[in-house]
């Protein structure tokens, strides 16, 4: 170095110049721009830690050598190699005489490659070393003090620049994913409405909630299975709601809504030109619900090609564009859907028996709305309010014939179609009591909803009906026994036997 003066000229310029880059591409090229006017080299390489593999990673490589053997995204272990030393000890390493003498596990390529001497800087930013810078040079022999010790502080200078880099990286990534997520959730509340689905007071949904509470604090995935209708994909969202992931976006795919051949694509993305017509890059579901919950609806329609790759996933928590190479981790909790018979699918050679294990880890099944007769009024009561004040309708109940039309419909379209058929009354509706029209719910119970049903279970369904409408009053004139044409203590000891109790919330 001819002088300290100009050391420390040259190294503020290095640092002026390391930390006005924004990309790791444009950094390395400055910081061997600027490695030429510190020392004489013939191989510049950074190395960088790698936690989940516990070795380094070239970073980049600049070498004037006509072999190159350890290139850009080469890996060396941690154990028993030169920056492995370096990160351990935060201390510069020097082997003078390569070609005689080999230390470590990587000398034996730098030696192929026509090194005489290499040189090992840590580069620590805030005690934590983020990995090496390796100088390498053709000439052998001791470096001179002053060279290695001006290295090490540019060495330093380079950490504290790919920690920027690594920053301003991040930041850009997370401007860009949460820029995403909110495309995606302004697309879902334009599509969506949930409209507090997940109600009732029931002995079923009183189950269905108490499972929702366990498995919500968990990460593990659930499984919900029932009848279209049901509000699968509410108990979904609500489970996300009480989760430890509730900041983050809940996004949701149905594997039947789209043809087979984009739900790879709309699952885990793909590169720009990965296929005719994939003329931009495009963000898979699992990177858009990284950190959150991603909701697979009619699970059991997803082909077989994308079950393989949805395996994956879940096992290796990595995601593979379509056309890229590298593949991408991310943090996602599945919750899958279906009203398909998936044993039934699994014997027919229509869904994988592993990835069918894989998600039946937390199984909650959706009771269809005639099992739950005792929360059809909760519910139609919560549809006439919402769908009164959108549609700017004076109504407030439904008139007493309405109601009772209503507990006694068999609903095969269960919670949906309930909310459809108050929404057409409302808009017939110019009164304060919504009437429904008796041929609104006359329609036959096809044999796929309704499956068959014993006598027991028709004499309960029967019970529930009648304590329903009449707010659970057993005795007195008009009260359910008198309904029913039973003595009190009989009706009383047939609920017992039928299990059929009130729940405390609807005392």
């Amino acid at each position: 170095m001819p002088n300290v003066t100009l050391n420390y000229r040259t190294l503020l310029s290095v640092t002026n110049v390391l930390n006005s880059q924004r990309n790791r591409q444009s950094l390395f090229r400055a910081i061997t721009d600027q490695l030429t006017k510190v020392v004489r080299w013939e191989r510049a390489g950074i190395t960088v830690y790698d936690l989940q593999a516990d070795a380094f990673r070239f970073y980049a490589v600049e070498t004037n050598l006509p072999k190159v053997v350890l290139r850009s995204d080469a890996m060396i272990p941690r154990a028993h190699s030169a920056v492995g030393w370096v990160y351990d000890h935060h201390r510069v390493h020097v082997r003078p005489h390569l070609r005689e003498e080999r230390l470590f596990i990587e000398d034996e390529s730098y030696a192929q490659e026509g090194l005489g001497r290499m040189i090992n800087l840590p580069m620590v930013v805030q005690k934590a070393c983020l990995g090496t810078l390796n100088i390498g040079s053709i000439e052998a022999g001791h470096p001179d003090p002053d060279d290695v010790d001006f290295l090490q502080q540019v060495a330093t200078q380079i950490g504290f620049a790919i920690a920027h880099v690594n920053a301003y990286e991040e930041i850009n990534r997370l401007r860009e994913q949460l820029a995403r997520e909110n495309v995606y959730l302004t697309e879902e509340l334009k599509a969506t409405q949930d409209h507090g689905m997940v109600t009732g007071r029931s002995r079923a949904f009183e189950a269905v909630l108490a499972l929702a509470r366990q498995a919500a604090p968990t990460t593990a995935t659930v499984m919900i299975t029932g009848e279209t209708g049901t509000g699968k994909e509410v108990l979904a969202r609500a489970i996300h709601e009480r989760s430890l992931r509730r900041d983050r976006g809940f996004v949701r795919l149905n594997c039947a809504a789209l043809p087979s051949g984009l739900i790879e694509s709309e699952l885990f993305g793909h590169e720009r030109g990965a296929f005719t017509g994939a003329d931009h890059q495009r963000i898979g579901r699992f990177e858009l619900a990284d950190g959150g919950t991603l909701f697979l609806d009619e699970i059991g329609e997803m082909p077989l090609d994308a079950q393989a790759k949805l395996l994956r996933v879940l096992q290796d928590g990595l995601v593979d564009r379509i056309g890229s190479a590298k593949p991408i981790p991310v943090d996602v909790r599945v919750i899958a859907a279906t009203n398909a018979n998936l044993e039934k699918a699994i014997q027919q050679g229509r869904f994988r028996s592993d990835l069918y294990y894989r998600l039946n880890v937390f199984p909650i099944h959706m009771p269809p709305l005639r099992e739950r007769p005792e929360d059809i009024p909760i519910l139609a009561r919560h549809f006439l309010r919402f769908h009164a004040q959108r549609l700017k309708r004076l109504c407030e109940d439904f008139d007493a014939p309405s109601m009772e039309r209503l507990v006694q419909y068999a609903w095969p379209g269960n919670v949906r179609e309930l909310e459809n058929l108050i929404e057409r009354g409302l808009i017939l509706c110019h009164d304060r009591l919504l009437r429904i029209d008796p041929a609104m719910v006359n329609l036959p119970t096809t044999v796929e909803a309704s499956p068959r049903r014993t006598l027991v279970d028709e004499e309960r369904r029967h019970i529930l009906q009648a304590l329903t409408l009449l707010d659970w009053r057993i005795e007195g004139p008009g009260g359910a026994a008198e309904q029913l044409g039973l003595a009190p203590s009989t009706l009383r000891s047939r609920m017992y036997r039928l299990g059929i109790r009130r729940s405390p919330q609807g005392k």
